[in-house]
């Protein structure tokens, strides 16, 4: 998986996976859908940064997500960036558009 990275991603990967491979994945990961021209994208980024930073043996993988981008729709994505945490390729949570650390950190941390 090109768009996949330990810790924070930083790019919006062209690439996307299959949702076979992403419902392959083993333990925790973290799926953002978005497109690095959004501006709610730009916007959540440096919190998200900030917090996936801190879980370096995590999976980040980020979808450039568009109109009939299949991995996007098999997950219901309907407004930029979602960030969804998988647990064994299934959601267990998703926040949509955060735009403070206080939000991420409380996604991330009621998920374990």
């Amino acid at each position: 998986m090109d768009s996949c990275t330990l810790g924070f991603n930083p790019d919006y990967g062209e690439q996307a996976p299959s949702f076979e491979e992403v419902s392959a994945l083993k333990g925790e990961a973290v799926i953002e859908f978005g497109a690095p021209w959004c501006q709610h994208c730009q916007a959540a980024e440096p919190a998200i940064q900030r917090v996936l930073s801190g879980y370096h043996d995590m999976p980040h993988i980020k979808v450039f997500d568009g109109k009939g981008k299949p991995l996007g729709r098999a997950f219901k994505v309907k407004l930029w960036p979602t960030v969804i945490l998988l647990q064994d390729g299934i959601e267990v949570r998703r926040i949509v558009r955060p735009s403070h650390v206080d939000e991420v950190l409380q996604f991330m941390n009621e998920a374990e």
